[in-house]
């Protein structure tokens, strides 16, 4: 996350405590806090006072409680002047101090695209060492690159993330605020309706499901805690919570069957939590190797949540598949066309017992693929995705078109 800066230059007649942010530094504290403190907006300042107490309450100078946590993390997305309060409740030694926070626009203005990738970890599929393409040699470093160059901005290149559990993790150059009742970022893959005609939504839908993270120590990495964007199977009974699977790389003494458009039925085994042993087979289609080729590891693990398999042989002959749509907040899970049912509350979080959870913004997403399914010379379910966006942000463009698998 990009740290706010001491901005002399614009300040100059100012004395200036701190111009604080998300940094390893704490900054120079007066009886724990300053009295005045400069910060660009979406950015985070992490107050903690040196005083203990029974309890603490930060508030506005109008009242509204804030906090009541010893340490608290001020974030405003307006422009202008906070004045705050921080009371220190305790028999011995009440505290009371008044102090402000001026948030000012930042130097350069945000994107509301994507900055930044902070992981890539694909589990093994078809589109794997093309999207992006791995060149002999490269390192994770370089594919992390090329991930990044691809879904940076508005860059628009499909990225895929494989079977289940393969994902990408990435950010913005600013905290996307949680406007409660309001979708505030949006995500794009590459999903498409086919044309019969039917009711139903459906054609090329591969869910993946979405969670995101809050910077709460402020260090600029995502290894806080992990929050999922409980979308519309949720609480379906057919949808299995901790779900976990191990993919294996292709045994070279392998016996090589094939079974029309599938060149190698037997390609890459795998186990799960649910005691079923199988196999990712290889198909006619997309012959490169499919086990991410820069992985030195023989063997990949990947957990999560599983949403109920969505694809149907609706030809009975193994000819024509039809992937259906889930209702909502899944990643490439309805044409780009459809923003609403692509985009996402950050409301909707939960934490890993289900519970919904009160964030004021969000530093870090994560996607991965939530559904375990072959279907036939289709291959497997893979989310892919080309762009993500803070809907709070005023965007140059509208969203553009990107091109189908």
């Amino acid at each position: 996350m990009k740290t706010a800066r001491i901005i002399k230059q614009l300040l100059p007649s100012l004395t200036i405590g701190v111009l604080a942010g998300c940094s390893d530094s704490p900054p120079m504290l007066n009886l724990g806090i300053d009295d005045s403190y400069y910060i660009y907006r979406m950015q985070k300042l992490p107050l903690t006072p040196a005083l203990t107490g029974t309890s603490y309450r930060w508030s506005m100078e109008s009242g509204e409680v804030l906090s009541t946590e010893r340490d608290y993390i001020f974030l405003a997305e307006k422009e202008g002047t906070y004045n705050l309060v921080l009371d220190i409740i305790d028999e011995e030694t009440p505290f009371h101090f008044e102090f402000s926070v001026t948030v000012l626009h930042e130097e350069i203005d945000y994107s509301p695209y994507i900055s930044k990738v902070y992981e890539y970890r694909p589990a093994p599929g078809q589109f794997v060492n093309t999207m992006p393409q791995y060149e002999a040699g490269d390192s994770y470093d370089d594919m992390l690159r090329k991930v990044e160059e691809s879904l940076s901005g508005t860059n628009d290149i499909m990225v895929s993330l494989g079977g289940f559990g393969g994902y990408v993790v990435f950010g913005f150059d600013h905290t996307v605020i949680n406007h409660p009742g309001e979708k505030d970022f949006m995500i794009l893959g590459n999903s498409f309706y086919e044309l019969s005609g039917s009711d139903r939504k459906g054609g090329s839908a591969e869910p993946g499901i979405v969670m995101v993270s809050y910077d709460r120590n402020c260090n600029g990495i995502p290894d806080d805690d992990w929050y999922e964007i409980a979308g519309s199977e949720h609480n379906s009974p057919a949808t299995i919570r901790n779900y976990s699977i191990t993919y294996h790389r292709p045994n070279p003494d392998r016996e090589i069957i094939s079974q029309g458009p599938l060149v190698d039925i037997n390609y890459i085994m795998w186990e799960d939590s649910e005691g079923t042993c199988s196999s990712m087979p290889k198909n006619n289609f997309h012959r490169q190797e499919y086990y991410p080729a820069w992985v030195e590891d023989d063997a990949l693990t990947f957990s999560g949540t599983r949403l109920a398999d969505n694809g149907v042989d609706v030809s009975g002959t193994g000819a024509y598949y039809v992937l259906y749509c889930y209702d909502w907040g899944y990643a490439d899970n309805h044409p780009n066309d459809y923003a609403d049912l692509n985009s996402f509350d950050i409301s909707w979080a939960v934490d890993k017992d289900g519970m919904p959870v009160v964030l004021p913004g969000v530093d870090f997403v994560k996607v991965y693929t939530g559904i375990n399914q072959y279907c036939g010379w289709i291959g497997e379910t893979s989310t892919e995705i080309c762009r993500a966006q803070d809907l709070h942000i005023p965007a140059a463009g509208q969203v553009v078109s990107v091109p189908l698998k």
